[in-house]
């Protein structure tokens, strides 16, 4: 089965979704965060600096949870920082 490309727009969603859980985190380290949520500091890192433009679903559950997040409060974050005259999707694609 051959994947389709991503969409610019689902490239930028994942640049912002990495840029939120980046400040999320704060002066904590990857390290720590990544032990708590239980993945790979490489993982966070990619995620946070937008190279995986769609993680999982669980992979975005268990770093939110590490970082104090909610993820209803995520999407809406992400919602509000997709540019204006987009449409906002009604879920994360992750």
């Amino acid at each position: 089965m051959v994947r389709e490309p991503l969409t610019a727009e689902q490239i930028e969603r994942g640049r912002q979704l990495g840029a939120l859980l980046r400040q999320a985190r704060g002066e904590r380290t990857m390290v720590d965060v990544a032990r708590q949520a239980r993945i790979s500091v490489e993982t966070l890192r990619k995620i946070e600096g937008g190279r995986i433009p769609t993680p999982a679903f669980f992979t975005v559950a268990s770093i939110a949870a590490a970082l104090g997040l909610s993820l209803d409060g995520l999407l809406r974050r992400v919602d509000a920082e997709a540019p204006a005259g987009e449409p906002a999707p009604t879920s994360l694609a992750v």
